[in-house]
C-alpha cells in the first residue's frame, strides 16, 4: 500500500500539482490503504495455508502494489504520448498518420495492463471493445480478443472455493469434474462435469476466486484513470462508464441471481411461437457457482459454420433483432445487457420448421427492467424516426433521454448512423456517397467528443 501511494505521488508531481489531482490521488491511496485492512482482518482465503498471517499480508500488499503500477505507469505513458502526438501541426496527412499509430501503441501498452491485471479489467476491455461507434478502431480492434482469452483460475483454488461455499468438495457433487475449463471470461471459467446418480453432463460456471478480494481496489484504479483523463482531456469524459460497471458488477458477481434470471427468460420466451431462442436449464446455483445443462454452439460470427450448414446469415440477424426487440419492448421480459460475441452462439437444428437453427443465449447475469411508460416512449421514438416524423422524434428523445433541441441533430445521427438531414427526410434510404463523406467529416471535426460529452450527460 505504501509503495502504491509513493507511485500515485510521484506520478501526481509529473503530471500536475492543481489540487483538483491531488484529490484524484488521494482517493486511489485510500482505497488502497483501506482495502488492505481487509486484508488484514482475514479475507486471507486463497494464500497458501502454509503462510503466515503477516507473510500473507506483505504478498497481497505486493501485488496490490503491482496491480496499480501498471494502471499508473501505462496511465502516465498514454497521457504523455497522446500530448506530444496532438502538439504536431504540420501536414495533415502526417498528423492523422501519427494519431493512428499513437492510438495503436496505447492501445497496445493498454491491452497488456488488462491482460496481466485480470479481474475487472477484462469486463472494461470487453466494454471498450464494443463502443467502435466511440472510441478509434485501433482501440477496439485490439481489444476484440479480450472477448474470449481471458486468464484462467486453477483447479485448487476453484475446489477451495467450492469447499467454502458449499461445504462439501467437488467430488460430492459430480461423477467426474474436467480440471481444465472449456471457456473462461472476466469474470467467471466454466467447467465441463458429469452430474452424480443421473449422468447429465453440465456445464458449471465458478467465479474466479481472487475477485473477491481484488474487485475494491480495481474499481477504485478504474474510478482514478477516468477521473485523470476527464482531467487531463475533458471532451472525453469517460467517468459515465465506471461509474456503470460500479453498478452492475454487484448483479454480474451473483450467479444466484443470474440462475433466476435465466429461469424467467426462459419461461418467458417458450411461449413465443417459431422463437429460435434457447436458454440453458439450470440446475442450482450459489453465489459464486451456477450449474447449467451443457449446450454448446458456435460463434454467430463463424461465416464458414453458417455456410457449411446452410443458415442463412439474414435470417440469423432477424432473429437476433426480433429477440432483443422482445426484450426491450415486451411486456414482463428484462433486457440482457451483455450480449457481446462470447455470449451468443448459433447451432444448427433441422427439427424447427421455420428456422434451422437455434440462437443460444449465454451469462444472464446483467439484466435491466425497463419501466412501461420508457418502453412505450421509446418505442414511439423509433416509430418518429422510421417514419421522419421530426418533431415527434424531438418530443420522445426528450422524454427518453432528456434530449434537449440543441442537442438533438447530434444524437439522431448517432442512434441511427445517418446524417441528420437524412433522419428528417427518410432514414430507410440508400447512403449515398456524399452522406458517407459528410459523416466520415462530422467524425473528424469533434462529432465524437460532441457524443462523449453528451453520454457523459
Amino acid at each position: 500500500a505504501a509503495y502504491t501511494a509513493e507511485t500515485a505521488r510521484r506520478i501526481r508531481k509529473t503530471l500536475s500539482r492543481r489540487r483538483s489531482l491531488w484529490a484524484v490521488g488521494t482517493i486511489v491511496a485510500g482505497g488502497a490503504i483501506t482495502f488492505q485492512d481487509d486484508v488484514q482482518h482475514g479475507n486471507l482465503l486463497f494464500h497458501s495455508s502454509h503462510a503466515g498471517v503477516g507473510e500473507a499480508d506483505l504478498e497481497s500488499a505486493a501485488v496490490a502494489a503491482q496491480r496499480s503500477s501498471r494502471v499508473l505507469q501505462a496511465l502516465m505513458k498514454n497521457m504523455y504520448d497522446y500530448r506530444a502526438t496532438l502538439q504536431y501541426e504540420g501536414d495533415e496527412s502526417l498528423r492523422q498518420a501519427n494519431l493512428k499509430a499513437c492510438h495503436q501503441r496505447c492501445a497496445d501498452r493498454t491491452l497488456r495492463v488488462l491482460e496481466k491485471n485480470g479481474s475487472i479489467f477484462i469486463k472494461l476491455g470487453q466494454h471498450l471493445s464494443s463502443m467502435n461507434y466511440l472510441l478509434p478502431l485501433e482501440w477496439t480492434q485490439t481489444f476484440i480478443p479480450l472477448q474470449d482469452k481471458c486468464p484462467e483460475s486453477s483447479y485448487e483454488a476453484i475446489e477451495a472455493m467450492f469447499i467454502t461455499d458449499t461445504g462439501q468438495p467437488i467430488s460430492s457433487h459430480f461423477d467426474g469434474f474436467d480440471r481444465e475449463p472449456i471457456g473462461a471470461a472476466s469474470l467467471a471459467q466454466v467447467h465441463l462435469a458429469t452430474m452424480k446418480h443421473t449422468g447429465l453432463k453440465v456445464a458449471v460456471k465458478v467465479q474466479h476466486p481472487a475477485l473477491q478480494e481484488w474487485v475494491p481496489l480495481d474499481l477504485a484504479l478504474t474510478r482514478f484513470t477516468f477521473a485523470v483523463l476527464k482531467h487531463f482531456f475533458p471532451a472525453y469524459d469517460l467517468e459515465w462508464l465506471s461509474n456503470e460497471m460500479e453498478q452492475s458488477l454487484p448483479q454480474e458477481l451473483d450467479f444466484a441471481l443470474e440462475g433466476s434470471n435465466a429461469r424467467l427468460t426462459k419461461r418467458h420466451f417458450s411461449v413465443i411461437k417459431d422463437c429460435p431462442l434457447v436458454v440453458p436449464d439450470v440446475l442450482w446455483g450459489r453465489k459464486r457457482i451456477l450449474v447449467m445443462e451443457y449446450i454448446a454452439g458456435h460463434r454467430i460470427d463463424d461465416l464458414t459454420y453458417l455456410d457449411s450448414n446452410r443458415i442463412d446469415r439474414d435470417e440469423v440477424s432477424a432473429a437476433l433483432a426480433r429477440i432483443f426487440n422482445e426484450m426491450i419492448f415486451g411486456d414482463n421480459c428484462a433486457l440482457h445487457c451483455d450480449p457481446h460475441g462470447g455470449n451468443i452462439a448459433v447451432r444448427h437444428n433441422g427439427q424447427r420448421q421455420r428456422h434451422n437453427f437455434d440462437i443460444i443465449l449465454y451469462d444472464h447475469g446483467l439484466y435491466r427492467e425497463i419501466p412501461r411508460e420508457l418502453k412505450i416512449d421509446y418505442a414511439k421514438m423509433w416509430l418518429a424516426v422510421i417514419d421522419a416524423d421530426e418533431q415527434t422524434m424531438r418530443k420522445y428523445a426528450h422524454r427518453v433521454a432528456g434530449i434537449v433541441d440543441e442537442q438533438f441533430p447530434l444524437f439522431a445521427s448517432a442512434i441511427t448512423g445517418r446524417d441528420y438531414r437524412v433522419v428528417s427526410r427518410s432514414v430507410v434510404s440508400a447512403r449515398s456517397q456524399e452522406e458517407k463523406e459528410v459523416i466520415s467529416g462530422a467524425m473528424g471535426e469533434g462529432m465524437l467528443q460532441q457524443l462523449v460529452q453528451l453520454l457523459g450527460q
